[in-house]
């Protein structure tokens, strides 16, 4: 008979929740329902405390997923990567021909040579990263904000905005609370988590000529301060159309995710405020994480809910009451589109504080986390021929979302100011991964050398079918799949930076 009843609860329970996952009167309903729970002699009954413990681990869990976006796009990364190229310090795998589809990871850029690692400095202790001259990338702690450098005047930039001016050296990781004794010759970088990610980036020239850029890369060497004889020898995977899922995980292994981060990290990972959301779910250092059946189904629902809510705000104009939008009569969107030459990264600090109101801006780290991964400095240089401008377009230029069963085109105006090169990526709306469109890549740009108009502007066309005699400037789409475009400048000039130019929208053809 218990189990009946506790099968019973457990139904009525779930159908709560699913109820608030619907809209309409459906959904006030179940609000309703909920604040309506009946009380006998001013206290719950056995059935109205089992469904309102229930909904206070769901509305906990949800609220916990989103609080961790960043970390948990972070811990999707270094599971899916180690799981199909090995872990360690010495492990640095490679995308030598590319990012394509086949890797899942949040809006890649196919368009440069990446290289992602992912480092414990808890476990190895002080790192010491080695860099060829010309090696482009970012340091990050575990929450993805870049790594302040010793001198005050650099943020987990390497290559040609950190410290090295692009020259390459040695780069020193210390974990956190570190005081021992810090050797000379290295540019000292000071990490709030003792999980490093390293994002490391090289150029091209000749999309068919990669070998040098990925030969750059394998110059990295990354070792223990005190055992570089010692360390063990690198490996450098090569990724390119090799199938891994680096998304954030949508189910409740998110938790277990946290769990193991937090025994790894303790007390230094979060706020006590942050540290009491994990333990309101279970998640505590040195205590052991074993969810019940039901409480795992929970907490599964919960995950699954709160990422379908980053991606409900992930596609928001406007966020917090600020419009993202990059130019006011269009609608390419950017998080920091307030950014200028004295204020880079806009209202935000690198961890998205609002630095006027002096709080964490929520809904719009999420907006980030969800369709973007890595920040620093460097990537919002506003000095021109330095950084990257993006701009994300989710609609075509009526406000309408993006399908791949209509076709579309986007003028470039004359004189697109990249000093390095441009490139527009295709991505699922479904992940933000990209667009498996089966093409190469998902993208296309200046080192592909679309055809120009007489005008000098060029005109790309985004459809399922290439139109006769565009198809040097055409990006395939699938037909019944949403996704999004991104518009990237690298090396913008002034006139990306003043936004004298700036793109077209995206416009349905008739």
């Amino acid at each position: 008979m218990k189990s009946i009843r506790r099968e019973a609860l457990v139904a009525t329970a779930l159908a709560c929740l699913l109820m608030l996952s619907t809209s309409g009167s459906a959904q006030t309903t179940g609000f309703d329902e909920l604040a309506n729970l009946p009380f006998v002699e001013n206290r719950p009954t056995a059935e109205t405390a089992q469904i309102l413990q229930d909904e206070l681990l769901f509305q906990r869990a949800t609220q916990t997923y989103l609080w961790a976006m960043p970390l948990i796009n972070t811990l999707g990364m270094k599971y899916g990567s180690e799981k199909v190229f090995g872990e360690g310090y010495n492990v640095l795998p490679v995308w030598k021909q590319r990012l394509d589809a086949k890797t899942l990871v949040t809006t890649p850029n196919s368009d440069v040579l990446y290289a992602m690692s992912y480092v414990d400095l808890g476990k190895d202790g002080p790192l010491v990263f080695e860099a060829p001259p010309g090696l482009q990338g970012i340091l990050l702690d575990a929450w993805q904000r870049p790594i302040p450098v010793d001198g005050g005047n650099f943020f987990g930039d390497v290559g040609l905005p950190g410290p090295d001016a692009g020259k390459g050296g040695k780069f020193l990781l210390l974990p956190p609370g570190y005081s021992g004794e810090v050797p000379e010759g290295y540019f000292v970088y000071r990490s709030a988590t003792n999980n490093v990610f390293v994002f490391l980036r090289a150029f091209y020239q000749d999309p068919n000529d990669l070998t040098p850029a990925a030969e750059l890369v394998e110059q990295s060497k990354i070792y223990p301060l005190n055992n570089k004889a010692g360390a063990r020898p690198m490996t450098f995977p090569n990724a390119s159309g090799v199938p891994a899922n680096m998304l954030p995980v949508s189910d409740s292994h998110a938790f277990d995710q946290l769990k193991q981060l937090l025994d790894s990290e303790g007390s230094h990972l979060a706020s006590p405020d942050g540290l009491g959301m994990l333990a309101s779910i279970g998640i505590i250092k040195g205590l052991p994480f074993n969810p019940d059946e039901h409480e795992r189904q929970i907490l599964d629902r919960a995950a699954k809910t709160a990422y379908k809510m980053s991606r409900v705000v992930g596609f928001k104009e406007v966020v917090n009451g600020r419009s993202l939008r990059v130019y006011p009569d269009r609608v390419w969107l950017n998080p920091i589109a307030e950014g200028t030459p004295e204020n880079p990264s806009g209202p935000f600090d690198l961890a998205w504080g609002r630095k006027a109101e002096g709080y964490i801006d929520l809904d719009t780290r999420i907006w980030f986390f969800t369709d973007y991964y890595s920040l620093s400095p460097g990537m919002m240089s506003q000095i021109p021929g330095k950084g990257a401008k993006y701009m994300i377009g989710f609609t075509d230029s009526q406000g309408v979302s993006l399908t791949g069963s209509n076709s579309y085109q986007l003028n470039l105006p004359a004189n697109i100011p990249a000093a390095l090169f441009w490139s527009v990526t295709l991505y699922e709306a479904e992940n933000a991964s990209g667009l498996a469109n089966g093409r190469p890549f998902p993208s296309l740009g200046s080192r592909d050398k679309p055809v120009q108009n007489a005008d000098g502007s060029t005109t790309l066309y985004l459809g399922p079918k290439a139109l006769e005699g565009k198809q040097a400037n055409w990006l395939a789409t699938v037909p019944g799949k949403g996704y999004f475009a991104i518009l990237r400048l690298y090396g913008p000039t002034e006139a990306a930076i003043d936004k004298s130019w700036k793109p077209g929208d995206i416009e349905k053809v008739k």
